[in-house]
């Protein structure tokens, strides 16, 4: 048989390892089964762990992403910022008030693949296992901007496995209920950029001055470059590092396509300009801003003020406050330099403070508060001459026996009940049993000159502060009467009812006689003082606002009458008088107080639109110096705030009055209405008194035909009008 050509030149020969053997190919078989079991093990475990940090995750409220704990501004009622409460020091902005720029830098820096990830960057964690194996440590997170995000939102610290998994199934769930643009202003409104401060908008304001929106490129690489070490790179602290991470942060830009090849040579030459870190420290906590805080806790609850983000407009006003806290330095400083002033002074307090002995502020101390009458609105608070030194209030805290500050309270009572501001009231001692007391007991107050007179019209009791005749106008309206208006003005009362109360024998706070006080320019209205006006949550929804109703204390006659015998005391001759003298003009009344020894120096005055108290003192009962009047140590400081009011947008008006007044003749002796014989014996005056006050019946002391009657207007009655024809 011929030989086939194609053949091999070889027969073939079976190989005997062709087909494996059974027993290999069992261990094979049992081999890959092995592996995929392993596979399929290690996948459970993995999916079982994913489950549970994902069922983790869920527990969690995810709209926290975007609650952050900004601060409260607090603003002044001309809506000028005073400064801030609560929460984190941050301002919060849209994507589009941030600088291209900076969103380049920081997705270059921290996440390049941020708009191709789900929230873990698969390609990264894989890149960050080889990189810590070759390491042979955690030298690498592989954290995403929004496993970031997850890490700041829940306050994750540890830095443990359990935090990076628990990272990871919060980022997933992010990423599915934010779209990437919410998520990248979240991050940049949240992460923190050392020195105190949180957000890209104030980091932008305190490192460069500007808000982030305009920001340049170097500017913008330097802040992205601080986020990975807030410290270690801050320019405030380490210049030299934040300008070599502002260049590894370019050229990562360069490298990712963001940015050119010239820009990051021309925004490496250039120096970044940083600011002075002092401008970004803490604002010094005032009384005023303590106040606020302390009113806020009083209206919300704790949850609504510690989460801030808040917008509190007060009713402070900036340039009275600077003014209040400006005066009442100086012009205690005055005090303290005069000769025969033996305690403290606040110079050598700061001195011996300052060579490192432990002293504590004992020096002389007050206390400003101005409200706006027809609102009760604070427009300014100071409760002493330094909070730092001392944070006690004076201002709002502190009772102190407020004496002849209450005698126009006194008065009015005694005015409604008929008293007419010319009659005669003596000024002796008070005699045994003439008012109304214990039996057995006597009590005679003494005036503040040691002396006695004869006797005076009832109005100079009061303009003069004379402590005799004020007991007896006092017994004209009766305890229960006083007691009674000072509750609704305001005032703690004693229960133990004592004709003291006539001559001020209480104690009150300066914000509690100042609020008082401005019901006399209020046509006798009074509401209690209030200084937050009303508070706006994160979205502008209005969530308070001050409604206090009004208390009408005092009829608007008595509350007339009261005040212009208050006015007096600012005339010559009055105990206030020199306030005009320092320049004040517009129309005003007020009252001076001193009580015994001069441990406490006062004076509560009230124009149209504004009442200011001034108090002043040490806060150990003593006495601050010899002759220390009200009108030598508090109303210049008064003069000084309300001069600047009168020149600085609060106008001198007139007292508002809607009653009707009338001119009648009057006897100084019974308070009637004057006869012939009365002006015969020149006990006759003129008075124009409210309508409704004006007595009705003719003296009975001297007897015959009265002079005049009251009428409405400027009417006289019928003898006054037959008169008034031949005038």
């Amino acid at each position: 048989m011929p030989r086939d050509p194609n053949a091999p030149d070889f027969e073939p020969v079976s190989d005997p390892f062709a087909t494996p053997p059974k027993w290999l190919q069992s261990a094979t078989r049992h081999f890959r089964n092995l592996i995929l079991l392993v596979i399929g093990l290690i996948v459970g475990f993995l999916g079982v762990v994913l489950g549970y940090y994902y069922h983790l995750a869920e527990k969690e409220d995810i709209s926290l992403v975007g609650k952050m704990p900004e601060r409260s501004i607090v603003y002044d009622w001309k809506k000028r910022e005073i400064g801030r409460l609560h929460g984190e020091n941050r301002t919060l902005v849209t994507k589009t008030e941030v600088s291209t720029y900076f969103v380049d830098a920081l997705l270059a820096r921290e996440d390049s693949r941020f708009y191709h990830h789900g929230g873990i960057d698969w390609r990264g964690v894989a890149r960050s296992i080889l990189r810590n194996i070759k390491d042979g440590g955690m030298t690498q997170g592989a954290s995403t901007l929004t496993m970031q995000l997850a890490r700041c939102s829940f306050e994750i610290r540890e830095k443990t496995l359990h935090r990076k998994l628990l990272e990871a199934m919060l980022a997933w769930r992010i990423e599915r209920t934010y779209d990437k643009n919410e998520i990248l202003i979240h991050y940049m409104n949240r992460i923190y950029f050392g020195s105190g401060v949180y957000g890209v908008e104030l980091a932008s304001q305190a490192y460069f001055g500007k808000p982030a929106k305009a920001m340049g490129l170097g500017e913008a690489a330097m802040l992205a470059g601080i986020i990975r070490g807030p410290n270690r790179f801050s320019p405030f602290r380490h210049y030299e590092d934040a300008v070599k991470e502002r260049n590894t942060v370019l050229d990562r830009m360069l490298i990712h396509g963001f940015v050119t090849v010239e820009e990051v040579a021309a925004a490496k030459a250039v120096e970044v300009a940083v600011m002075d870190p002092l401008h970004i420290a803490e604002p010094p906590v005032s009384y005023a801003m303590e106040v606020v805080r302390r009113d806020l806790e009083l209206i919300l609850a704790q949850q609504e003020t510690e989460e801030g983000g808040l917008r509190i407009i007060t009713s402070l006003d900036i340039d009275l406050q600077r003014t209040a806290e400006q005066s009442l330095e100086t012009r205690l400083a005055e005090v303290e330099s005069r000769s025969g002033y033996v305690h403290q002074t606040r110079a050598a307090y700061l001195e011996q403070k300052q060579a490192g002995v432990a002293v504590s502020p004992q020096y002389l101390q007050g206390a400003v508060v101005v409200i706006d009458n027809v609102t009760g609105g604070i427009r300014a608070v100071v409760g002493g001459r330094s909070f730092q030194e001392s944070q006690f209030n004076r201002a709002t805290m502190s009772q102190r026996q407020i004496g002849s500050l209450f005698k126009p309270f006194v008065y009015a009572k005694a005015y409604e009940h008929g008293l007419l501001p010319g009659t005669w009231v003596s000024d002796q001692p008070i005699q045994p049993g003439e008012i109304a007391w214990t039996p057995g007991r006597t009590w005679s107050p003494e005036n503040s000159d040691k002396t006695f007179q004869d006797r005076f019209p009832a109005e100079v009791g009061l303009i003069k502060s004379r402590n005799t005749m004020s007991v007896r106008v006092g017994e004209i309206a009766g305890i229960d009467q006083i007691t009674g208006l000072a509750r609704q003005a305001g005032f703690s009362v004693p229960t133990e009812k004592s004709p003291q109360i006539y001559i001020g024998n209480l104690g009150a706070t300066l914000q509690a006689v100042t609020s008082a006080y401005s019901a006399f320019a209020n046509e006798g209205a009074w509401m209690r003082s209030h200084v937050i006006r009303s508070v706006e949550d994160q979205r502008g929804n209005q969530i308070y606002r001050q409604l206090t109703p009004r208390v009408r204390i005092l009829s608007p006659a008595v509350s007339w009458l009261t005040t212009r015998t208050l006015e007096k005391v600012m005339e010559p001759g009055g105990t206030a008088h020199t306030a005009r003298l320092q320049g004040f003009k517009a129309p005003a009344g007020g009252k001076t107080g001193t009580t015994n020894n001069y441990n406490d120096a006062w004076f509560v005055g009230f124009t149209g639109e504004l009442s200011c108290g001034v108090w002043v003192g040490l806060d150990q009962q003593k006495s601050i110096i010899d002759r220390g009047y009200g009108a030598t140590l508090a109303l210049p400081v008064w003069t000084d705030v309300m001069v600047f009011a009168e020149n600085n947008g609060y106008q001198p008006k007139p007292f508002r009055s809607s009653v009707n007044l009338t001119r009648v003749d009057v006897c100084r002796v019974s308070g009637g209405l004057a006869t012939l014989n009365c002006k015969a014996g020149k006990h006759a005056y003129q008075l124009e008194i409210p309508y409704e006050l004006a007595p009705r019946e003719s003296c009975r002391d001297h007897g015959m035909f009265n002079l005049a009657q009251p009428g409405k207007g400027d009417g006289k009655g019928i003898i006054g009008k037959i008169r008034g024809w031949f005038r």
